[in-house]
């Protein structure tokens, strides 16, 4: 009986994606709390905008979400800042914590939300709308990127016909340091809708009115996550190429999935 009433569910998995059907569920049951997010998001942005320095027009700038994990953080700026593109800023955005003293210099821009929203989307978005850049590229606060990794990006970015976003491949690492795999998945976006392989710290894309990440309260029994649904919507009018050279260094540990933001 029971094999019998989940074949319905099933069929629909393999027509749609697991992960389709999720979102959608999602959308449904968690629409007050984005709605309620975008006002918050709205106001910030707002603020903050008419208080902090704000950085100047760039080729590219990079977003860094981040609470209470000072170390991690200064790593991140500093691969950041060690990108051998020079036309690049680097907008720090964190979510209601304080953040530690960071590097002097111009090409770095800090804010803090003014109160805590446990939602890595909203956060991220504040730092896409208080930048101005033709592209826009994502760093975690706990993994780092190779020097060249924008280099790469923009090298296919900027070509003849070339995609709107691009991403690279990311080298996973344990926390010893250690490797653990390569993560290379050339884009097809049927097979996103099965797979979850889409990660936006090796996501550089052109900014535009869909380049926004979702408002949605994602707890950790949330899937998909806020990367995936980015990047996957992104596609649905956007040319997406994947980049086998892993640029990214992408840390493996219980909170990769999921870092607890609230508080």
């Amino acid at each position: 009986m029971r094999t019998a009433a989940r074949a319905p569910w099933e069929l629909l998995k393999r027509i749609f994606g697991w992960l389709v059907l999720f979102e959608a569920r999602n959308k449904v049951l968690l629409a007050p709390s984005a709605v309620r997010l975008r006002r918050t998001e709205n106001a910030e942005v707002k603020r903050l905008a008419a208080g902090a320095r704000q950085p100047p027009e760039a080729l590219v700038a990079t977003v860094i979400a981040t609470h209470r994990r000072p170390e991690a953080l200064l790593r991140a700026v500093g691969a950041a800042l060690a990108q051998s593109v020079s036309d690049h800023v680097v907008m720090v955005v964190d979510d209601g914590a304080g953040l530690p003293e960071l590097p002097a210099d111009p090409r770095l821009f800090a804010v803090s939300l003014a109160r805590n929203t446990g939602v890595a989307g909203v956060v991220r978005n504040v730092g896409i709308r208080l930048t101005s850049s033709r592209y826009v590229a994502f760093l975690d606060d706990d993994n780092l990127w190779e020097p060249d990794h924008l280099a790469q990006a923009l090298a296919v970015l900027e070509a003849p016909g070339a995609p709107d976003g691009v991403y690279t491949a990311l080298r996973r690492l344990r926390p010893d340091g250690t490797q653990m795999d390569i993560l290379s998945v050339p884009f097809d976006r049927r097979r996103a809708a099965h797979e979850s392989f889409l990660d936006t710290n090796a996501f550089v894309a052109r900014r535009n009115r869909a380049l926004h990440f979702s408002r949605l309260r994602r707890t950790p029994d949330v899937l998909p996550r806020e990367d995936w649904e980015l990047i996957r919507r992104y596609a649905r009018s956007h040319r997406i190429r994947h980049l086998p050279s892993p640029t990214v260094r992408y840390l493996v540990n219980q909170d990769s999935f999921y870092t607890a933001w609230d508080g």
